[in-house]
């Protein structure tokens, strides 16, 4: 049986990798006191937390 320590089996791996889709901003909030409150000025970017999927 052979003795692995910790690093030996992962240090060939990347750390983490993301994946970002690109985004197409089409619209703005027109009241930016609702984009202030929502935390963006960006209607699809508005999802607020459920605790559950990202629905609204």
């Amino acid at each position: 049986m052979k003795d692995y320590s910790f690093e030996e089996p992962f240090e060939k791996y990347p750390l983490a990798m993301a994946y970002v889709p690109w985004q197409h901003f089409t619209q703005m909030y027109e009241n930016l006191e609702k984009g202030y409150r929502a935390g963006t000025i960006f209607p699809e970017l508005d999802k607020p937390f459920t605790g559950r999927r990202c629905v609204k």
